[in-house]
């Protein structure tokens, strides 16, 4: 038990150190020593320490094994980089435009959770790989997929250090999501 919670803080500050990393880039770099600090919270850490095995997620374990995830369901309603958080199933516009800010957030986790969690083995497709199929099963709207979609594309080709600048992820999202409003 001790040595999960030792692994479980070091693989979340590790995500975490990656995120404040790419949203210094962006210029965010409050938002990013703020991101997911609600993996503290006894919901979300109980759960993870308890099924953490280094090999596969402990909110997929927990899936398995209870049919829900309370860690997930904790997390996502208290993140707004979550595209999870952006859907209200009996809203007129049942998934919204996300603001600039937590949609740059979300590339930065979604990069850094990749490199995490790939190790040795990531490679600069590797996000676009993930999001290619995950995509199918989220609910988002259509502008903010197509921007993450062209960022991974660009990761892909360009590589993150590239394609993670203020002046790219403000343009892409001008592109598909319309003006960038405080």
């Amino acid at each position: 038990m001790i040595s999960n919670i030792v692994k479980h803080i070091k693989l979340v500050l590790k995500h975490k150190w990656y995120v404040f990393k790419y949203c210094n880039k962006l210029g965010m770099p409050i938002q990013g020593l703020k991101h997911d600090m609600s993996k503290f919270s006894w919901t979300e850490f109980s759960e993870s320490v308890k099924y953490y095995n280094g090999k596969k997620s402990p909110i997929v374990i927990s899936r398995e094994i209870n049919g829900y995830s309370k860690a997930w369901l904790h997390h996502k309603g208290r993140n707004k980089h979550h595209t999870e958080y952006w859907v209200d199933i009996n809203a007129p516009e049942k998934t919204p435009i996300i603001p600039y800010r937590y949609v740059a957030e979300m590339i930065c986790d979604r990069l850094s959770a990749s490199k995490v969690y790939n190790g040795k083995n990531w490679t600069n497709n590797s996000e676009l790989e993930y999001w290619v199929k995950e995509k199918e099963r989220l609910e988002i709207n259509k502008h903010v997929e197509e921007m993450l979609t062209e960022v991974f594309k660009q990761v892909a080709e360009r590589g993150i250090e590239a394609v993670l600048t203020k002046e790219n992820i403000q343009s892409l999202y001008i592109k598909h999501c319309g003006e960038i409003k405080k």
